[in-house]
Order: structure tokens, then sequence, then C-alpha cells
């Protein structure tokens, strides 16, 4: 979707549509800021500051929880098309990731460096701090028997949905909980008959995202590729790494970019407030 430019102007397919919304509902002191001022983290994290290192094989998942203030870098060691995640807040596991509002509400399907990940009840629970690829997917949603028996001919091979279901059950969820999830590494784009496609550079091995959390959290992480990747079935291993990042600072990038967001973490501090854990 469309992004600001240095020059305050809108650029992209949707341009109009956007600035016509930010002039009736905000004008310009809702509009976002240019995400090139995004800053990302260090690349090599002191051992003192990291909590966990975990390896995923390739078709497998993982779960793991993430202390609010706490970020996960996923490691892309071997570009691999494709990790999905999705998250929970651990306090309330009725409050997930929702794809829809994330993207709407930002008014952006890119998601990178400086956006952050809606719940379903309109807080935000995790902020993308850092991002060496770029491109992220929330639209299309992760592997299934399904699109593996389409893509590949066999239904038997390890999936995104299965995964999750199965971690779901190891939490006291079940299918039901499984929401639609954001995959990583995955250039996913719409053609003009607004079909889904696969666009752009592949990943390259040790491109990474990293994710800090904004109330205490459940992420499930399933290590498949993405149902549009080129080529064959053959993922490889990732690394999950949980660091504890600095606390946000006032002008904190990813909690200023956009009135959206803004809104989104007052959620949370009334929330917080609620619980006693301002």
């Amino acid at each position: 979707m469309a992004e600001a430019s240095r020059s305050g102007k809108y650029e992209g397919p949707y341009a109009a549509q956007q600035e016509r919304y930010y002039r009736l509902f905000g004008g310009a002191k809702a509009k976002a800021r240019d995400f090139s001022e995004a800053t990302g983290n260090p690349k090599v994290i002191a051992d003192n500051l990291i909590r966990m290192k975990e390896t995923v094989p390739g078709g497998w998942a993982h779960a793991l929880p993430l202390a609010r203030g706490e970020t996960l870098r996923v490691i892309n060691a071997n570009a691999t098309p494709g990790v999905s995640l999705l998250f929970y807040n651990a306090k309330d596991r009725s409050e997930r990731f929702n794809a829809g509002d994330t993207v709407k509400i930002q008014w952006n399907a890119r998601l990178s460096r400086g956006r952050v990940l809606f719940s379903d009840m309109g807080r935000v629970l995790a902020s993308i701090t850092d991002d060496t690829y770029g491109r992220n997917d929330a639209l299309t949603g992760g592997s299934s028997k399904l699109t593996n028996a389409g893509k590949y001919g066999d239904a038997s091979l390890r999936n995104t949905r299965d995964n999750f279901v199965l971690l779901a059950s190891k939490h006291g969820l079940d299918k039901r909980d499984v929401p639609p999830c954001l995959t990583l590494f995955a250039p996913v784009g719409v053609d003009g008959a607004g079909r889904f496609r696969w666009e752009g550079e592949a990943p390259v091995p040790g491109d990474h995202v990293d994710l800090r959390a904004e109330l205490d959290l459940l992420v499930f992480v399933s290590n498949a590729p993405h149902p549009l990747a080129p080529g064959d079935y053959a993922p490889k291993d990732i690394d999950l790494l949980v660091w504890k990042s600095p606390p946000p600072a006032a002008d904190d990038f990813c909690r200023t970019a956009t009135e959206e967001a803004i809104r989104g973490f007052e959620n949370n501090a009334r929330y917080l407030a609620a619980l006693g854990e301002e």
C-alpha cells in the first residue's frame, strides 16, 4: 500500500485513496512518518542479553514464551522460503494476532521494520524493530495439507496449519484458536486481477526479523514453506534467539510512527494499568 515519502506525497497504486483518507479523517497530523527513519538493532547481540537460543528443523514447529520487553529474533540462516508465526496474549489466550486488522489499521500489507502487530482487541502484541529482508506476508496464510497436495502432490508433508493445531493442543487451545498467521521472508504481492503472487528476490542466508513483545506473549513458530514459495519442498533449519532489548524510548519509532500505533499503545497502557503492571 502507499507510503508517505519525504516530500509528504503518497506513492503507490492506492496513493489517491490514502491521501483522501488522511484528508477526511486526520489531515496532515495523521500522516505516517517516512519509514526509512526506522533504525535496526545490533547485528550481533551480546551474550549477556540472550535468554534463549533454539534451532527449528525444516518442516517442524516450536512454541515459546516471550516476556514484555524481550525481543524474538528469527534468523533465516539458510534462506528458507517463509517462516510463519502466531502470537497470543500469555495472560489471556483468547486475545491473539489479527492479521486483517494489522493490515487494515496501518494501511499497509507489506509489514516490515517500524510496523506493529495488532491483536483482535485493538492492542499491540509486538513491534517489528528490525527486518533485514523487508517482505512479510499477512494476507495469504500458511501452508496446509491441501496446499501441499496441490503444489507438491503430497498431502503428508509437514505444513503450517497442522503445526499450529498441534502446538495449540499442547497449550490448552484447539484448531478454532488458530487464526491467520504472519509469514516472514515471504515476498507476496497482488497482481492486476487480485491474485496473490510470489514476487521479488528471495531472502539471503542470515536475514533476520526482530519482534519486540509489547505484552507477555505465547508465540508459535512454524518452519514450513509458504504456499506460494517457488521450488520443491525443501525447508531448512531456522534459528530463534530471545534477547533482552533496551526499553523503548519516549519517541520509539514503532510506538509513534502512526496515529493508529499510538492508539494501540494507549490501549496497551490502559490494559496494563488494570493489571497493575504499568
